[in-house]
């Protein structure tokens, strides 16, 4: 902007001299005029603020405040800014973004659309009508879920870089390698949430197999939830273990995209639950695998401030058995047999390809049953008759070294990946929902902590809004301050 003020990600105001002024017509009043400071940030948006800055631009775009042409301009200048480094993105969508945004102005059910004006990204790999997806051609449609944020007026900036099939949590394909904006010397798990974290856009799509929405959002510091399996449309064949989920600064912002991604407005709504039956559980899957104490600390501050608001918490330990290696026989197979429907198959990288191999190579020699699912989700029904939430950390260790682990041979990154995120894969194993929540920062490698909490078939709600409560007793720093060079440490 010229000298206006505006609405950054992570719900600050800043002023800016990098995009013309905008005029936007008043629906209450009629006016035409050019927009200033001060529709920027009126008076009423104090209290969105506290919401956070996707409902702050919603709310503004939707009493005739804030124009969204303006919105999306500014995300567009920090884009260009920030990516240099951090590499992020594989698709900006600058003309198109222009006449979208500008476009949202002329709809009729303006006033009422949930995410009015808010600019958001989504992970490639999931179509975006116009842009080509990694492993085939120009998409005709819109993915569901791309629709949906779309009719509710969001604002596609871009598409995120992701691993191919998403079959990484350490990698964002062949070609980049995405640095963690808190500490570029490591791993940031997506560029999805490398994004948020960054303060590029205030919500972000993503997929969730084996907990990549969770590792991300815990590697950047941001809020993420994985869905139970159906409440958002599916991504075709790895639907079942991948769930389209939400990256986001804020629980309410994230509440409020699931609320869109869902088709269940009620998701939005964050107040207090009532009083809770948590379960404390710190130990790993398995005895082979060790957790850091300082994400071992993350879980249990968690645990203290739900205590501390009224909640009845308890020690516990979770029935995994042999779920660790359940799903990770099932995540070699997954996609294996529908790869070969792909519409240009070959241009998987060789990696992918023998990943697929090993794939079909467990389902000949029927490696991954659904009896073993039905084992681990029988016990897990069981210990949920004690608690309605459990809460484990997310992570076992900070994130991994900022390298192109795409590269590196398979033991190496599947032992990584092991070490690094026990605890998220079982959740996709059973389909429940989980979230990351942001618990700290960790000493040694400065970047954040996070607990992962969980809970039965249909707990969403209850996710969410146990998530608000903790934000409300113990928030974080929304977005990662910039890099100062030579403080990074690996």
């Amino acid at each position: 902007m010229s000298d206006e003020a505006a609405i950054m990600a992570d719900g600050s105001i800043s002023a800016g001299n990098s995009a013309p002024p905008l005029t936007f017509s008043n629906a209450k009043t009629g006016v035409t005029r050019p927009l200033g400071a001060a529709d920027v940030l009126p008076a009423e948006a104090g209290a969105a603020l506290e919401r956070g800055p996707a409902a702050t631009i919603a709310a503004c775009v939707r009493d005739g405040l804030l124009h969204p042409g303006q919105v999306a301009a500014d995300a567009g200048t920090r884009i260009a800014a920030a990516d240099r480094k951090l590499d992020a993105f594989s698709v900006l969508r600058d003309e198109q973004v222009t006449v979208e945004s500008v476009g949202l102005m002329e709809r009729d059910d303006l006033d009422v659309l949930p995410l009015a004006g808010v600019p958001v990204v989504v992970e490639h790999g999931v179509p975006l009508a116009g842009e080509p997806v990694p492993w085939g051609p120009v998409a005709a449609a819109d993915d569901p879920v791309v629709a949906r944020l779309r009719a509710a007026g969001a604002v596609v900036m871009g598409l995120v870089a992701a691993p191919e099939l998403s079959r990484w949590v350490t990698s964002a394909g062949a070609e980049r390698v995405i640095r963690n904006p808190w500490n570029p010397a490591r791993n940031a798990g997506s560029a999805a949430g490398a994004a948020v974290a960054a303060g590029l856009v205030p919500v972000a799509h993503g997929c969730d197999g084996l907990g990549a929405v969770r590792v991300a959002a815990a590697c950047c510091g941001v809020f993420g939830i994985k869905p139970g399996q159906y409440t958002v449309p599916g991504t075709g064949p790895w639907s079942s273990l991948v769930e389209n989920g939400v990256l986001a600064t804020s629980v309410d912002d994230a509440a409020l995209a699931l609320s869109v991604l869902a088709a269940r407005p009620g998701l939005a709504e964050v107040d207090p639950p009532g009083r809770l039956r948590i379960g404390l559980a710190v130990d790993p899957p398995s005895s082979l695998l060790r957790v850091d104490r300082h994400w071992t600390a993350a879980a249990r501050t968690a645990a203290s401030v739900a205590a501390a608001v009224g909640h009845s918490v308890r020690p516990t330990a979770l029935p995994y058995g042999n779920a660790l290696l359940a799903a990770s026989l099932r995540w070699l197979a997954l996609g294996a047999r529908d790869a070969r429907a792909l519409p240009e198959p070959d241009r998987l990288s060789r990696t992918v390809r023998q990943r697929l191999a090993l794939g079909r190579t467990v389902h000949r020699l029927r490696l991954a049953r659904p009896a073993q699912i039905d084992r681990v989700e029988a016990r897990l029904l069981e210990f949920f008759e004690h608690y309605d939430v459990v809460i484990t950390p997310t992570l076992a260790a900070p994130p991994p070294p900022a390298r192109a682990w795409h590269f590196r041979d398979r033991p190496a990154t599947l032992l990584t990946s092991a070490r690094f995120a026990p605890f998220t894969p079982l959740w996709n194993l059973v389909g429940w929902p989980a979230v990351s929540i942001p618990m700290g920062m960790h000493p040694g490698s400065g970047t954040p902590v996070a607990a992962q909490l969980a809970g039965p078939p249909g707990s969403e709600s209850t996710l969410l809004r146990l998530s608000a409560q903790l934000e409300t007793r113990r928030p974080w720093q929304r977005t990662a301050p910039e890099a100062r060079p030579g403080r990074f440490r690996r």
